[in-house]
């Protein structure tokens, strides 16, 4: 019988897993952030990834109503020390799991040290566990949005073609390149009427952020268009059923919209 040496090599260890962060944030409320959110995450399960949706709009959180589930254990519940952080971690339709906040917590309005070290260490507990994590923050610039969108690599900001939502959406990326130095953003327009509108937008857009935005590296940040979703009866539908539209209609052009702009974050 041949004994083990004691400096015999190991077998190479599985290198350990990176989550790549996204948070997805909007300037203006109703503009279907929460409906890009997890419909995206549905996309990308599709592609083989293990996702995960960290719903950040604490105290006026829906996530939970666009995916139909009830949840008897949200974020409040492990802030509280009432439930442990698998407990909350719930499956959702489309292959992916959730992170629910609880909703009407006037609490949760403002950014205090606790709430902000809670919501660190939660994000950084499940990042190794996760392929990606989509941060479904609130819209504006509040204190809260702002540190929920300060803890991801990336920024997906999402925009409609209405003369307000551009106003506000310049306004949040004039913001984040004051205060986060962020350099490039991604832009997904929503409710578009005609496919491949987003790209005449993302370049009106980027040409008033040239104007008026000057980062701390002294450059205007620059946008990227991830894809544009076209306005569809069928999102209505989707939300009105309280089902994600990739399972309800497949086949829309909203749907496909949505898978354009998974495939293009798969690619990069």
């Amino acid at each position: 019988m041949v004994s083990m040496s004691a400096s015999a090599p190991k077998p190479p260890s599985s290198p350990a897993r990176i989550a790549r962060t996204l948070a997805i944030t909007s300037g203006k409320g109703g503009v279907g952030k929460t409906f890009v959110s997890a419909n995206l995450a549905a996309a990308l399960s599709r592609q083989g990834l293990k996702v995960l949706v960290l719903d950040a709009d604490l105290g006026l959180a829906n996530l939970d109503v666009v995916l139909n589930l009830y949840p008897k254990i949200t974020l409040h519940d492990v802030f509280t020390g009432k439930a442990q952080l698998d407990e909350a971690i719930l499956p959702a339709p489309g292959g992916f799991s959730v992170l629910l906040a609880g909703s009407g917590l006037v609490e949760y309005s403002r950014l205090t040290p606790d709430i902000r070290d809670q919501l660190h260490g939660i994000f950084e507990a499940v990042k190794p566990r996760f392929d990606v994590i989509l941060i479904d923050t609130g819209a504006g610039i509040s204190d809260v949005v702002l540190y929920a969108v300060s803890m991801a690599q990336e920024v997906i900001v999402v925009a409609t073609p209405e003369p307000t939502s551009l106003t506000d959406a310049y306004a949040t990326i004039k913001v984040l390149s004051a205060q986060q130095g962020r350099e490039t953003l991604n832009l997904v327009v929503n409710q578009v009427a005609r496919a491949g509108d987003g790209r005449a937008i993302c370049a009106q857009l980027q040409q008033v952020v040239d104007r008026f935005v000057q980062g701390p590296n002294g450059a205007a940040p620059r946008l990227q268009l991830m894809g544009d979703i076209p306005l569809d009866t069928a999102v209505r539908e989707a939300v009105r059923k309280r089902s994600l539209l990739l399972e309800l209609h497949p086949g829309s052009a909203a749907a496909q919209g949505v898978l354009h702009v998974a495939a293009r974050m798969v690619g990069r």
